[in-house]
């Protein structure tokens, strides 16, 4: 089966990739993530997507569409909504990708972190995919989360500190300066 994934960052892709391909999938990555910030954040994830692609043998979609201004729109307004917001943005982009590429279905690396609302990413995933008109392909992959990033390490592919959105950047560096966090 021809999936269509949706990649985050390179690390998270390598548990996903591996599992799939063990289930026989057939993959193609894509790489759309306007939340990601600053740009030049962004730019060091999609390097490290790519020395991943070349490590794995991977073909990934990139349309340089590096979309700040409609991810900001889409928070700005409800900052405490803004994963799925997020969520939405990115994997309704996935799904008409896979749809226009006469994929099967999609699916999404996010679904490997701990750290992210898994249960909110398969509940948006799969309205999109109602919307759109193309299976979602729901995989927990949580259990291989510390599997790739092993993996990662030992490709030496870069890490980053915080989920990619510059509200998580502020929660991820304000924890360790109470003072700044309650400034304000």
């Amino acid at each position: 089966m021809k999936i269509l994934l949706h990649i985050c960052c390179g690390p998270c892709s390598l548990y996903p990739l591996q599992a799939l391909r063990e289930e026989g999938m057939e993959l193609e990555g894509f790489f759309y993530n306007p939340n990601i910030h600053p740009y030049r954040e962004y730019l060091r994830r999609w390097e490290a997507l790519h020395q991943v692609a070349e490590a794995e043998g991977l073909a990934v979609r990139h349309r340089w569409e590096y979309e700040l201004e409609k991810f900001l729109a889409r928070v700005a307004q409800f900052p405490s909504e803004r994963c799925r917001h997020c969520y939405e943005l990115r994997l309704e982009k996935a799904a008409r990708e896979a749809a226009e590429g006469g994929f099967a279905a999609f699916t999404t690396t996010l679904l490997v972190s701990p750290w992210q609302k898994h249960d909110l990413i398969r509940q948006v995933a799969e309205e999109v995919a109602g919307r759109v008109g193309v299976p979602f392909l729901y995989r927990d992959f949580r259990p291989g989360y510390r599997q790739g990033q092993q993996r990662a390490r030992e490709l030496g592919i870069y890490r980053q500190p915080y989920c990619g959105c510059i509200y998580s950047e502020k929660e991820r560096y304000a924890r360790s300066r109470p003072d700044v966090a309650r400034a304000r």
